[in-house]
């Protein structure tokens, strides 16, 4: 399967997000897509049910989610 190299604009649903080992996963709206999320992606401090923005970006093992904003 081909992806781009990044996409912007995404909206989501943090569904888990571990403090003490700095990742998680979103939950993308209108998709059933998860994305992995590792504490250097993050502007804002997240926590499980937070509805977030978020870009993703081309990494080691698919598409991870950066720039994380809380949407407030």
């Amino acid at each position: 399967m081909w992806f781009k190299k990044s996409e912007t604009g995404k909206q989501g649903t943090v569904k888990f997000f571990n403090n003490s080992k700095g990742f998680g996963f979103i939950a993308e709206n209108d998709t059933d897509k998860e994305h992995f999320v590792h504490v250097t992606g993050l502007v804002d401090k997240i926590r499980e049910g937070n509805k977030v923005s978020f870009d993703l970006q081309a990494g080691d093992k698919g598409l991870n989610a950066v720039n994380v904003k809380r949407i407030k």
